[in-house]
């Protein structure tokens, strides 16, 4: 008798707490997604036009590669 007991002790203590675990409040109202800022199309382009163009080529590996040597003529 003492082993059943227990045992449902047990099953009753397992099944309290996965019971906790999916309990959601009730009153709790869904996020409200916050709100995205309105683009401006005019304002974009023209900050973009404001951007000014570079002389040069980026070249994200210059530094990786070693300088390029003058070649000699045979």
């Amino acid at each position: 008798m003492r082993v059943l007991v227990v045992v449902v002790a047990a099953l009753l203590a397992l099944t309290a707490q996965v019971q906790a675990q999916g309990r959601r409040p009730q009153d709790a109202a869904p996020k409200a997604e916050p709100k995205k800022p309105v683009v401006d199309e005019k304002a974009y382009k023209a900050a973009l036009e404001r951007i000014p163009e570079p002389k040069d080529k980026y070249d994200p590996w210059g530094g990786a590669r070693p300088a390029e040597t003058p070649k000699k003529p045979k």
